[in-house]
């Protein structure tokens, strides 16, 4: 029993060794990819709300430089984030018996376009979509309003993620 510890460590070291390019963020990238970019994410929605796509772009910037060791370029990058932000709309999805809106849903969806200049097979043209749900009772501003977007973006770049870097 006294070589249970060498043993564990052991297979412990031999185990993540034999993982190739796999990080504990779950991000699987190559090692001959440096570099990302993050295009303007144009707002094509009906309903625009100025500056979410500012705020899109930077978060996912942000969680890439976050989870992974590649470098943010504004051009050339071996990774390229790409699209609009194509639905903004507010919904109310259940009523009460006064026939109002007891809870509403701001549901926002990005249409993404990843590009994999070092494997075009990991290309990507997908849309993402979350939502956030509050009390009929309020109207979606200030604070409200913050806090919806932040918990719809941190989801929608985390799903982004997930989807191009950590092939979930």
């Amino acid at each position: 029993m006294k070589y249970a510890k060498y043993i564990f460590l052991f297979l412990a070291v031999s185990t993540f060794s034999g993982c190739g390019f796999y990080s504990f963020t779950g991000a699987s990238i190559a090692p001959d990819v440096k570099t990302y970019q993050v295009n303007h994410f144009e707002n094509t929605a009906l309903l625009v709300e100025p500056g979410l796509e500012r705020d899109f772009k930077i978060a996912l910037e942000d969680l890439i430089q976050n989870q992974t060791n590649l470098t943010l370029v504004t051009s050339n990058g071996d990774l390229v984030y790409e699209g609009e932000i194509s639905n903004y709309r507010i919904s109310p999805t259940t009523a009460t018996s006064q026939n109002t809106a007891a809870q509403n849903r701001l549901t926002i969806g990005v249409k993404l376009r990843f590009f994999n200049r070092k494997n075009e097979e990991d290309d990507l043209d997908q849309s993402f979509s979350f939502f956030y749900d509050y009390p009929g009772s309020s109207q979606l501003v200030g604070g409200q309003k913050t806090t919806a977007h932040e918990e719809i973006i941190e989801r929608l770049t985390q799903d982004i993620f997930n989807a191009t870097l950590a092939k979930w």
